[in-house]
């Protein structure tokens, strides 16, 4: 049996404005059937870095909170620290930066619960005894909560090819241990001769002493032992990264503006996408009938949300679609960006034309259907869906 997903557009009227269109959409998919009275219910979403704008907005938000409550549930909004630096490493700072990017109480109605804990280390351990993992290690509050309502921005990933449920639900429930655990086969390295030595991407990177500045002398090769930290930069001094250091977390990948930074993409990202699905799996096994999965069709960016921009959007918005199968809602969502016309002025590079992979023209490299396709074969889903339209 195919897989329902329920579709809205984003068309609307003084009298049947997008709440009202939200509101049913939500009734159409049976959110009511997830929560039970009493029910502690995490709404799992993504906070948006400080200076992104590409995120949820929080009046959305606030309209699923009180279809919660109706349900007799008890919402929260929560997600996981993050494994780079940014403004969302702990749960104070993380904290402080989804209140200034608008989710106070006062306007979702919610209060905000970090699911791992002040520093990430708050974490259940959840047998699976999958190809990659026997045990992967979930956010406490993640695992503690009652239902899940994952409210999804799908975008480009730089190294999944899509974000979207399965996303949201693997990387973003994991606590830093798992974080670690699915980016362990991530391992960048810098072409030297592309390396302008501008060092951004020693300021992105988490891991310290994981890239280091050498002297690009042409007569003396770079030597990371060698290197004296304290010899000012040149423009001829490079970075180096160090392998044993390096946590795998990509992130040094986007600030590189000269494309200096790569990964063995077929090899790398291929198991990271298959570790990020048994993550799902995890979170989800024991929540059978608990969980519903909402995602926003809308500023399609070429990037993650952990940025602290937003860039011009590779399609136009779509609409907003509901399901409880995580594979067919991620299936259906890359489907319809597919079938848009691509945005010349944004970073998309081809596959402009509909019917053509968006995706592959942001990230050639990436085939971001492994994730899709992993997810099918362990049974945490299927691709064949049956897209029913709300109007």
């Amino acid at each position: 049996m195919k897989s329902r997903v329920f579709f809205t557009d984003l068309s609307s009227t003084p009298q049947y404005n997008l709440f009202k269109k939200l509101n049913k959409l939500l009734l159409k998919a049976e959110l009511k059937e997830i929560i039970d009275a009493g029910d502690l219910v995490a709404i799992k979403l993504h906070f948006g870095e400080r200076g992104n704008t590409s995120y949820v907005r929080p009046i959305y938000l606030r309209n699923i909170v009180d279809r919660v409550r109706e349900c007799g549930g008890k919402p929260f909004l929560t997600d996981t620290n993050t494994l780079y630096v940014g403004s969302r490493k702990e749960s104070v700072s993380h904290i402080e930066t989804a209140i200034g990017n608008g989710f106070d109480f006062s306007v979702v109605n919610a209060p905000i619960i970090i699911a791992d804990g002040l520093r990430g280390k708050s974490f259940e351990i959840i047998r699976t005894d999958k190809k990659w993992y026997k045990e992967v290690d979930i956010a406490s509050e993640i695992y503690n909560a009652d239902s899940i309502v994952a409210v999804t921005h799908f975008k480009c990933h730089e190294l999944s090819g899509i974000g979207g449920v399965i996303k949201n639900i693997g990387m973003g429930c994991a606590a830093l241990k798992g974080k670690l655990n699915q980016h362990s086969s991530v391992k960048p390295f810098v072409i030297m001769d592309k390396c302008t030595g501008c060092m951004r991407c020693i300021q992105w990177c988490p891991a310290e002493g994981a890239i280091v500045r050498v002297k690009n002398n042409p007569l003396n090769p770079p030597s990371i032992k060698g290197t004296n930290p304290i010899t000012p930069f040149t423009k001829r001094d490079k970075v180096k990264i160090v392998s044993e250091v390096c946590i795998g977390c990509g992130e040094c990948i986007l600030p590189c503006r000269d494309g200096a930074i790569k990964i063995k993409w077929d090899a790398d990202t291929s198991s990271m996408q298959e570790k990020m699905v048994e993550h799902v799996y995890a979170v989800l096994q024991g929540k059978k009938g608990k969980y519903i999965f909402i995602t926003f069709l809308t500023q399609i960016s070429p990037a993650c949300d952990c940025y602290p921009s937003s860039d011009i959007p590779i399609v136009g918005d779509i609409g907003i679609l509901a399901s409880k199968d995580p594979v067919a809602i991620d299936q259906a969502s890359a489907d319809m960006v597919n079938k848009q016309h691509g945005n010349r002025n944004s970073k998309l590079l081809k596959n402009f034309e509909p019917g053509e992979d968006k995706f592959r023209g942001v990230y050639p490299e990436i085939d971001w259907t492994v994730q899709l396709k992993y997810g099918e074969e362990i049974g945490l889903g299927s691709r064949d869906y049956e897209l029913i339209e709300v109007k």
